[in-house]
């Protein structure tokens, strides 16, 4: 499979990342670094090419660079995270989606819009409306992918869309019903199992943390591949947060 998977290493202040509906836990950025490094080994394995996006030690919450833009085919949307602070974040993933060759636009204020909220699923593009992405947000979005069908979905209780819900490779929806309204949710028996990467094929990529959940996927023929993220899920972060994927 070709294809690019766009990441950012966590810099040594990654412990101060935004927190907003768990309780804060210490987080061992060495560790974290550790297990960047074998996620972005799990997606190179996978057929990607690893395309780093420049160091900002100093935004604690970069390395979840799907926050900062959404790739639809050739085009690179540049966010405006619904979190000031986050903002900086996206000039630099900018320069690194341009030098990949892919036209840039941009969500203009008032609108806001974080990576999370947006779910793509074939034809279809979910946009999660949540504390972080606004109607003109989503608005804007849909303006700019007008060959996508825009389907905008309330969030409740989790940072983003894709904290309650993904897609699998065949489209089926997996994730939380106590966060999100959507027909034909397949339940995980994890919340952590939510929260899925297609790989390619019939792979996916989950987190260590849904064991019952990765047996599950399992079952119905998917191949499973587990990465240990747990320092990252202290921050609201899960396998979607990590990487953007780009196809070539």
């Amino acid at each position: 499979m070709s294809g690019i998977a766009l990441v950012r290493k966590p810099g040594p202040r990654i412990a101060e990342g935004i927190v907003t509906h768990l309780q804060r836990e210490p987080v061992d950025p060495g560790r974290a670094l550790d297990q960047h490094e074998a996620y972005v080994a799990a997606l190179e394995a996978a057929g990607r090419r690893i395309v780093y996006a420049e160091p900002a030690d100093d935004l604690p919450d970069a390395p979840f660079v799907e926050d900062a833009v959404v790739v639809s085919g050739r085009v690179a949307v540049l966010t405006r995270p619904g979190a000031a602070e986050r903002r900086p974040e996206v000039e630099s993933v900018a320069r690194t989606v341009r030098d990949l060759g892919l036209k840039t636009v941009m969500i203009a204020r008032p609108g806001t819009l974080d990576g999370g909220d947006v779910l793509q699923s074939g034809p279809t593009v979910y946009i999660g409306r949540s504390a972080r992405t606004n109607e003109e947000g989503i608005r804007q979005l849909a303006a700019l992918l007008p060959e996508r069908r825009v389907v905008p979905v309330d969030v409740r209780g989790v940072l983003h869309l894709k904290s309650a819900v993904t897609a699998l490779p065949d489209g089926t929806l997996i994730g939380d019903p106590r966060h999100v309204d959507l027909p034909g949710l397949l339940v995980p028996p994890e919340e952590p199992g939510a929260h899925v990467v297609p790989l390619g094929g019939e792979g996916v990529l989950i987190a260590a943390s849904a064991p019952r959940t990765a047996e599950l996927l399992e079952r119905r023929g998917l191949a499973v591949t587990a990465v240990d993220i747990s320092e990252f899920e202290k921050l609201e972060g899960c396998v979607t947060c990590l990487s953007v994927l780009i196809e070539e």
